[in-house]
């Protein structure tokens, strides 16, 4: 496998496919700034260069800057920035989107505003969580109802498979200590999960607002993603890391679930999965929308037309753009 000072650099324009790219880099306590078309993470070790087309997302961790001229050429090759919390732990804020189509933010708003629609995403949703149901036919408050009695269950068969006593979900808002170890490792993990979907939703260009099982929040299909893989890998390395030793869980399990997501490839999952989700039609394609960076504009009866030039009359008046 090849490693990124091994990658040759590239041009802004010779941009790598994002299927291609290195599903993201994590600095922290360094300077990154910019040497030709790479980006450059200094700190007291030395210098490590980066080529930038190579990068899906850069997550920016504690004591991080980031200079006029790295940010430049990150925007220009379609790297995601995020600044994260310590191991990209918390999500704080972002630049652009990787993607220059919006074609998953348009079709994620089109699946979002018809309710019918939005209940078959909410159904694949479920489908890919427990793939042996068919949740096929099931209202909202049935889903609801059989996705309460999964989580109960991973919960029950994880305390047994561990052997780490369970009293139920005990979290208090604010306190994070106020909880027994096991509980201190769900939410541990489940605000990993969370930093890691904002980082995805946001490098796709989707909006992190417009959920199809969560509602009423800026970071409703932020839940909704992270949540699809809650029973699979957040709840037992949470009862996993409880069962070894009840000190420093919350550090300990960040560092487990980070482990996790690189020998699973989560984040590539996470890709497919949103892809999977709102362009089902384009199953199969490694990139729908793809890269282009191209405007368009919308006509009568869903047609798009050239931008750049004046639709007044059938003369070409050439190109308009500022």
């Amino acid at each position: 496998m090849s490693t990124v000072s091994r990658r040759p650099a590239l041009t802004p324009r010779q941009l790598t496919r994002t299927d291609e790219r290195l599903s993201f880099v994590y600095l922290e306590r360094c300077t990154v700034h910019r040497d030709a078309n790479a980006i450059t993470a200094q700190d007291a070790e030395g210098t490590t260069h980066i080529p930038s087309a190579t990068i899906g997302t850069l997550l920016l961790g504690p004591g991080t800057r980031v200079t006029h001229q790295a940010m430049s050429v990150l925007g220009e090759t379609g790297a995601a920035v995020c600044w994260v919390g310590e191991h990209g732990v918390r999500y704080y804020a972002s630049g652009r989107a990787l993607s220059r189509s919006s074609a998953l933010m348009e079709a994620q708003a089109r699946q979002w505003t018809n309710p019918r629609t939005r209940l078959t995403v909410a159904r694949g949703m479920y489908r890919l969580r427990f793939p042996e149901e068919d949740p096929a036919g099931l209202t909202r408050h049935e889903l609801l109802g059989r996705e309460g009695r999964r989580v109960k269950d991973c919960y029950r068969a994880q305390a047994a498979r561990t052997g780490v006593p369970w009293r139920g979900r005990r979290y208090t808002p604010g306190d994070f200590t106020s909880g027994d170890a096991v509980n201190q490792a769900i939410t541990a993990a489940a605000q990993c999960m969370y930093g890691i979907a904002h980082a995805v939703v946001t490098s796709l260009g989707c909006s992190p607002a417009l959920g199809f099982v969560h509602s009423g929040h800026e970071l409703s299909f932020v839940l909704d993603v992270a949540d699809l893989y809650k029973t699979e890998i957040g709840i037992p390395l949470a009862f996993d890391v409880a069962a070894q030793d009840e000190e420093d869980v919350g550090p300990r399990t960040r560092r487990a679930l980070r482990d996790r997501i690189n020998e699973t490839s989560l984040l590539n999952r996470c890709v497919d999965d949103i892809k999977r989700l709102l362009l089902p039609e384009a199953t199969g394609s490694s990139d729908p929308g793809g890269d282009r960076d191209v405007v368009t504009l919308q006509s009568d009866h869903g047609h798009q037309v050239a931008s750049g030039i004046n639709h007044d009359g059938p003369e070409d008046y050439g190109d308009e753009l500022w």
